[in-house]
């Protein structure tokens, strides 16, 4: 009886479980894998301690000035983009506008990046570097390229390394991003594969 009466209680506390990891309106049924291949668990995880150990010590050198990873992709990406405008950030980094102007405001404060207006529309708002916030972007993006030097030797090349990444986005924003990254060589890429051509 004993045992039959713990049966029931254990019974009882794992039904709880399961209805309080319920999403509300789903049934149990809804619940199952949308396919039958086992995931690549080895290869998630790879890439999460990997990215984790990447940003890792940028995340050391901007706790110095209170920043994050936020207003470290900001700063990159004006650094590499002189003159970038709220629009095309806000495209690029695909957040909100208010989380946007909460790191804006930390950067332009801590004369890291400064606002200049439009030479055609002087009511657009251009970002640019400052020397300091120059030097920071640098010193973070040499950091990261050591790494990645490290890995890309051990790995046996660059070109698989970069293919691997190109095709971890999605497919219909690639050839925009591919063009935002590689700038002036994707027009010789573009031509060397005959994707260029009509």
């Amino acid at each position: 009886m004993a045992v039959a009466a713990q049966e029931s209680r254990l019974s009882a506390q794992t039904d709880s479980l399961s209805d309080a990891a319920a999403v509300p309106g789903q049934k149990s049924s809804d619940c199952k894998s949308p396919d039958r291949e086992f995931p690549d668990y080895e290869l998630i995880e790879l890439l999460f301690f990997g990215y984790r150990d990447f940003v890792g010590e940028p995340d050391q050198a901007l706790a110095a000035f209170n920043f994050g990873r936020a207003h470290h992709r900001v700063l990159h990406f004006v650094n590499r983009q002189p003159g970038l405008t709220i629009a095309g950030l806000l495209d690029i980094l695909k957040i909100t506008k208010q989380s946007l102007a909460r790191v804006l405001k930390d950067l332009i404060e801590s004369d890291h990046i400064e606002q200049r207006a439009g030479a055609d529309d002087r009511r657009q708002r251009l970002l640019f570097v400052t020397p300091c916030g120059g030097a920071l972007a640098e010193q973070l993006a040499h950091a990261q390229t050591r790494r990645l030097a490290r890995a890309i030797k051990a790995a046996g090349g660059r070109e698989p390394v970069a293919q691997f990444l190109t095709h971890l986005i999605d497919s219909e924003h690639r050839m925009q991003v591919m063009g935002e990254v590689m700038g002036e060589r994707m027009g010789e890429v573009m031509s060397a594969t005959g994707r260029g051509r009509p």
